[in-house]
C-alpha cells in the first residue's frame, strides 16, 4: 500500500514548477491542477508587488467637494503671506476640478483654466503649486522652461515634460491625466525682441509653440524610457485635456511694461521714486504686457488666469523663518534635537538674518544659506558632546562671525 501511494505521489506535480509531490512535499488541489508551498508562496509575493503599485484613482467629486476656503486654509499652512495669489488660486482649483466633475452632464462645455504665476523670485510661487497638488492628492511635476527645445534640436522634448507625470503617478495613466504640471522660468523664453531674426528662434517663440501641443486638448504620444522619440519605442498615449498647467517666472522688467501702457513714470518732477526691486504694479499686468514681454499670444491665451505674487518684507521673511508647518527654524530645530541640542533664537538675530535676506533680494530662498552658514560650526562640534545641551543665537555673534556657544545642561 505505501509503495502504491509512493508511486502515486511521484505522479503528481506542481501545475508551476513542474516538481513532483516526492520532491516538494505538500501540494493544493485546484479545479486543474496542482501548486506547491514554494510557488504559491511566489504568487503571493507577485500580487503584493502589483498591489503595492496600483495607485488609487483619483476621487474628482472629493476634490470638487473642498471649497475654496477649505483650500486657502491648507495653502496658510504653508505660505505666507500672498493673501490675493492664494484666493485666485483657491478658486482656479476648485472650477477646474468641478469643470471636470460636471463637464460630461454640461450642454455648454468649458474650457480648462491654466495659470499664470508672476513676480519676484523666492516669494512661494513653486511651494504654493506643490501644496495645492499635494492637498488634493493629484500627481505633480515641476519642468523647467529653459530646458525645453523646440523639436529637431538638443535637449528636452515638451512630451517629457508630460512624461514626468506619468512617472510620478506610477504609470497611472487616468490618475495623470488629472495632474498638474508646473513650468517654471517661462519668462526665460519669452522672445525679448520683436525684430527678424535670420536665425531660427530654439530658445523662444519656438519652444512657446512646442508647449502649445501640450497645453491645448490633446492625445500626446510620449515616450516611455524618456530622451528622445525612437520609431521602435511603443509610446505612451496621454490625454491632456483636464491635465492643468501652472506657468510660473519672475518677468523682471513687466513693472516698466505696465507702468509705461498706465502712464505712470518712475522719474521725475512729481512723480513717485520707486526701488528698481519694487513689484507694485506687476499686480496690474494684463496678458497684453505679456505679449510686449516676448509671449507670443496664442501662448498667453491659453493662460487666462493671472496671478501676481508681492514682494517679501522683513515681516513677512520673519513669519516665513518661524510659522509655517514646514518653518526653516523648526526644521533645523528637529535636526539638532536628535543629538539633544535645544537651539533658541533670539528676537534680533532672527530681525537681522531677515534683514540681511531682504537686502540680497533673493526672497525666501537666501534664508537657508545664511542660516546654514550661522549654525554650521554648532553642527559639526554638537555630535561630539555627550548629553544634553543648549544653544542660543545672537544677534552680535552672527555681525562678528562669532560660532554661537553650546551649554551643557544638566
Amino acid at each position: 500500500m505505501k509503495n502504491k501511494e509512493k508511486a502515486e505521489n511521484k505522479k503528481l506535480r506542481c501545475s508551476f514548477c513542474g516538481r513532483s509531490q516526492s520532491e516538494v512535499g505538500e501540494l493544493v488541489h485546484g479545479v486543474n491542477g496542482y501548486i506547491c508551498k514554494s510557488c504559491a508562496l511566489t504568487v503571493a509575493g507577485i500580487f503584493r508587488e502589483i498591489d503595492k503599485k496600483e495607485e488609487k484613482a483619483v476621487n474628482v467629486g472629493e476634490i470638487a467637494s473642498k471649497t475654496p476656503k477649505t483650500i486657502k486654509k491648507e495653502l496658510n499652512k504653508f505660505v505666507i503671506g500672498q493673501d490675493f495669489a492664494k484666493k485666485v488660486v483657491s478658486v482656479a482649483i476648485y472650477n477646474h476640478y468641478k469643470r471636470i466633475k460636471y463637464n460630461l452632464k454640461n450642454d455648454i462645455p468649458i474650457r480648462k483654466s491654466n495659470l499664470l504665476f508672476f513676480g519676484p523670485t523666492g516669494v512661494g510661487k513653486t511651494l504654493m503649486a506643490e501644496t495645492i497638488a499635494r492637498f488634493i492628492d493629484v500627481p505633480f511635476a515641476i519642468a523647467d522652461a529653459t530646458s525645453v527645445t523646440e523639436a529637431g534640436y538638443v535637449g528636452e522634448d515638451v512630451e517629457n515634460i508630460l512624461l514626468k507625470l506619468v512617472e510620478n503617478a506610477n504609470y497611472n495613466i487616468k490618475k495623470a491625466e488629472l495632474g498638474i504640471i508646473y513650468v517654471d522660468e517661462i519668462d526665460k523664453i519669452a522672445k525679448l525682441s520683436s525684430g527678424p531674426s535670420i536665425t531660427r528662434d530654439v530658445s523662444g517663440e519656438g519652444v512657446q509653440q512646442a508647449l502649445l501641443k501640450i497645453i491645448e486638448s490633446t492625445v500626446a504620444n510620449i515616450p516611455p524610457k524618456g530622451g528622445r522619440k525612437h520609431p521602435e519605442q511603443e509610446y505612451i498615449k496621454l490625454k491632456t485635456d483636464n491635465i492643468l498647467f501652472i506657468f510660473g517666472g519672475a518677468f523682471v522688467g513687466l513693472d516698466e511694461i505696465v507702468r509705461r501702457r498706465t502712464g505712470k513714470k518712475n522719474l521725475g518732477f512729481g512723480h513717485e521714486i520707486r526701488s528698481i526691486t519694487e513689484f507694485g504694479d506687476i499686480k496690474n499686468a494684463q496678458p497684453e504686457d505679456f505679449i510686449k514681454y516676448g509671449l507670443i499670444p496664442e501662448f498667453i491665451g491659453r493662460i487666462p488666469i493671472l496671478v501676481p505674487f508681492d514682494n517679501l518684507d522683513e515681516e513677512k521673511i520673519i513669519r516665513i523663518m518661524k510659522e509655517p508647518k514646514n518653518a526653516i527654524l523648526k526644521e533645523y530645530q528637529t535636526i539638532m534635537s536628535l543629538d539633544n541640542l535645544e537651539i533658541e533664537w533670539e528676537d534680533d538675530a532672527i530681525e537681522y538674518i531677515a534683514r540681511k535676506v531682504k537686502e540680497k533680494n533673493t526672497g525666501a530662498r537666501g534664508i537657508k544659506s545664511i542660516i546654514e552658514s550661522v549654525l554650521i560650526d554648532v553642527m559639526f562640534r554638537t555630535p561630539s558632546i555627550t548629553g544634553k545641551k543648549k544653544c542660543i543665537i545672537k544677534k552680535e555673534d552672527i555681525e562678528k562671525g562669532k560660532s554661537p556657544k553650546i551649554i551643557r545642561i544638566k
